[in-house]
């Protein structure tokens, strides 16, 4: 049973930094005041960021959805 728990706080770690790195990977958010200094984005920039922010966006869900699910575990053990 020690073993068992071993792994999953091993996952759980692993688990902690990559949402770490994930979350800090996005792009923020902040694109309303850059509209004031007239910086224009170009349709192929917009279109590049959001398909790579889509794609963390998702992989943020799935990694923090199972850093639940394990938490949730190594609670019960």
């Amino acid at each position: 049973m020690e073993v068992l728990k071993m792994i999953f706080i091993l996952i759980h770690l692993i688990l902690c930094i990559s949402l770490m790195c994930v979350i800090i990977l996005q792009s923020g958010k902040n694109s309303g005041l850059s509209a004031l200094s007239g910086k224009a984005d170009t349709y192929l920039a917009k279109n590049k960021s959001k398909s790579r922010d889509m794609r963390l966006a998702l992989a943020t869900k799935w990694v923090a959805g199972t850093f639940v699910v394990l938490t949730v575990v190594l609670n019960l053990i």
